[in-house]
């Protein structure tokens, strides 16, 4: 992103939507958080078929809307492809090893494999309109208004949970630092982990009013050196910090296998972003390529962390992999740190989409000021809606595993596979359609298994 860009509600032509994601890499004026593309695109804005459905849709859609497209390089599209991929799932991999079970990492390649399948149909799908260039706009060419309402909708609730996930994970990791933390209010004991969400999300809070957000896309820009740091620091405390490398773990765990598969849904939730990746590359016959080796590339991290975590800690896995490493080690430190770091970026530029979404339905009627200040006063809502939600639950991985199983499943396997279907309806072989069927089926299967283990772990957890 430009320095100075406006991302105010007047200026986006496309509404924001997402993974998750995490560490953004900015170009093109695009802005990806972990493994979620924020995506400038209103929620009601004007559909492929001419069909208006905003007041301003059409004028600030068209725009821009060409300005960016055939910008980016295949190394750009690499970068922000592996930017989208490699985002918090670093973190929980491991646990998903530790609740799937070795034979879990099936899985992991599974999910690689179908994704990476899905990310081609949907190119497929743009090719088939030059005018489509984000995923909504495939949710239009294939099923109308209903088709773009659905796919936003998924998206920004995607996003709200992330930015959840970000308050839980600073809770967490701050509580890990400083475990003594406690606030006593009258006879009420806060406990530190509620205690540091409570005071993240204060601190964050300023963040979010802003308008401009090009400080901190630059400031979140390392995602991939991130995940990356994160592995070698992992590792670094294995071999060098006396942690070992001593156990086995377990073959397979049927009992927390469904879990495991959330957690791997989650881990390729880029699909969001494909779109938009594809329509701003100059050579856009290479996306395939670029989509191949950002899943190989992202996998190959995902495994590493996965195994050095479970050979380090077995069973004994947090949510978290930060939350095993001791606190007294340099190389511990590091990872913890840009574990926390990075969300005080990120946050901001997760919820800015569903808040400029929400702002958009303020009346058009009121003074620029009065939109400034209820426009802060929504978002102040937002951040208060995600405290709330990350101090009633605060479970990292079963709610990670429910965004994989319930959200990111839809945008990555189920909603592909139904466009693909319904746009090539009178194109498609009889073996190809069963295929691509077959693939949806798994989709479905895998996220109702998922689902319903991961809201029964939380509804278990709460009680």
């Amino acid at each position: 992103m430009k320095p100075g860009t406006d991302l105010s509600p007047s200026k986006v032509w496309k509404s924001y939507s997402w993974k998750v994601s995490e560490h953004p890499f900015v170009w093109n004026d695009t802005i990806t958080v972990d493994s979620h593309k924020i995506l400038k695109e209103p929620l009601l804005c004007k559909g492929l078929h001419g069909t208006d459905n905003s007041v301003d849709s059409a004028a600030y859609y068209e725009e821009d809307r060409d300005l960016h497209l055939n910008s980016s390089s295949s190394l750009q599209a690499l970068l922000n492809g592996m930017n989208v991929l490699a985002g918090v799932g670093v973190l929980s991999t491991p646990y998903a090893l530790a609740q799937g079970g070795w034979l879990g990492l099936g899985f992991l390649l599974l999910f690689a494999l179908v994704c990476c399948y899905t990310g081609f149909l949907l190119r497929r799908c743009l090719e088939t309109d030059s005018r489509m260039s984000s995923y909504p706009d495939i949710g239009d060419a294939a099923f109308g208004r209903a088709g773009r309402l659905f796919v936003s909708t998924l998206l920004y609730f995607e996003l709200f949970a992330v930015a959840v996930e970000f308050l839980i994970l600073e809770g967490d990791n701050l509580a890990r630092l400083f475990p003594r933390t406690k606030l006593n209010i009258a006879s009420i004991t806060i406990p530190s982990h509620q205690v540091f969400i409570i005071v993240s999300a204060l601190a964050m809070l300023p963040t979010v009013w802003l308008r401009k957000l090009s400080l901190l896309s630059f400031l979140s820009a390392g995602g991939v050196l991130a995940s990356i740091l994160v592995l070698l620091a992992v590792g670094w405390v294995g071999i060098f910090d006396g942690v070992g490398f001593h156990c086995r773990g377990k073959m397979i765990n049927l009992s927390g296998l469904p879990v495991a598969i959330g957690l791997y849904s989650f881990c390729y939730c880029g699909h969001a972003v494909f779109p938009n990746i594809y329509a701003s590359m100059k050579k856009r016959e290479r996306f395939s390529a670029v989509l191949l080796v950002c899943f190989t590339l992202c996998t190959f991290i995902y495994g590493c962390i996965g195994v050095l975590g479970y050979l380090m800690f077995g069973d004994d896995l947090k949510s978290q992999i930060t939350l095993n490493l001791p606190t007294d080690k340099l190389a511990s430190k590091v990872a913890i740190y840009i574990t926390l770091v990075n969300p005080f970026a990120k946050y901001a530029l997760t919820l800015s989409p569903v808040a400029m979404a929400l702002e958009e339905l303020l009346p058009s009627s009121l003074a620029t000021q009065k939109h400034v200040f209820w426009g802060t006063c929504v978002r102040t809502m937002l951040v208060a809606a995600t405290v709330i939600v990350a101090l009633a639950v605060p479970m990292f991985g079963y709610l990670m595993a429910f965004i994989g199983s319930f959200l990111s499943n839809a945008v990555a396997v189920i909603f592909p596979c139904l466009c693909y279907l319904k746009i090539f309806r009178f194109k498609l072989s009889a073996g190809e359609a069963s295929f691509v069927q077959l693939i949806l089926g798994l989709g479905i299967l895998s996220g109702c298994i998922g689902t319903y283990s991961s809201l029964k772990q939380i509804l278990e957890g709460l009680g």
